[in-house]
């Protein structure tokens, strides 16, 4: 199903700063809605300033329905295939879902997840670039792009390395065209990830990007002092997946 328009990042169905809400919410969500404001109050920011992205990969509707009754409208998927399953059909009935790509995007389809979503996490190699300069000529939307960096260089992950950030970025933009919102990093799962975040925020700030998507259900606070815009929290919400 392609979408006629681009929604609004990050635009909540509730006040991001009614807390007095969050007794009516699924038990989960109002324990990270209220962690991240304290983490937001503690590093002196603006709770609005922060998109709790609900990560609903493996998911299916019956446990999605409650969280989107609650007020959540920010939704993160890890497959292209997965999400066009599952999420025309909420959007029918939900009409100002915003759906964020948060796993790698295969460049065969680009044409699916550029209908699909909008805001794509996963900006990671020249190929891919090509792939989505060409759909957004062909298609009438514009993803928001974050370019994911491998912070830790693990060759496992995919990413950036932080040494080609800055050339892979310009190369985005000069070459491709690509209007880049922001960075995504996930780091190492065995180390503190303070100094991660740090780096991707001090590469993000030489390169004029105001988004930082980083930080999960085990780090997102430290993400937010660390200034984060985004983060991306699934199991604290929803629970842990079989």
């Amino acid at each position: 199903m392609e979408r006629s328009r681009n929604w609004l990042i990050g635009t909540p169905m509730v006040s991001e700063n009614a807390s007095h809400l969050t007794e009516h919410l699924p038990s989960g969500l109002a324990a990270v809605e209220e962690a991240v404001a304290r983490a937001c109050r503690e590093a002196r920011r603006d709770r609005a300033s922060v998109t709790l992205i609900a990560v609903s990969k493996t998911f299916d509707a019956e446990a999605i329905v409650p969280v989107i009754a609650a007020g959540r409208r920010v939704f993160g998927e890890n497959r292209v295939q997965e999400a066009k399953a599952k999420w025309p059909e909420l959007m029918s009935t939900y009409s100002d879902i915003s759906l964020h790509l948060i796993g790698p995007l295969q460049s065969n389809k680009t044409r699916e997840a550029v209908a699909l979503f909008d805001a794509i996490h996963s900006v990671d190699r020249p190929s891919l670039c090509e792939a989505l300069a060409r759909e957004f000529r062909s298609q009438a939307r514009r993803p928001q792009l974050f370019v994911q960096l491998n912070t830790g260089e693990e060759p496992q992950k995919a990413g950036i390395a932080p040494t080609e950030a800055d050339s892979f970025i310009a190369s985005c933009r000069e070459k491709y065209g690509l209007e880049i919102s922001g960075l995504m990093c996930i780091p190492p799962v065995n180390d503190a990830p303070a100094p991660y975040f740090a780096l991707t925020a001090k590469i993000a700030a030489r390169n004029g990007l105001t988004n930082l998507s980083m930080g999960m259900s085990a780090d997102f606070a430290v993400a937010i002092q660390m200034g984060a815009t985004h983060v991306r929290v699934g199991s604290a919400i929803f629970g842990h997946r079989g």
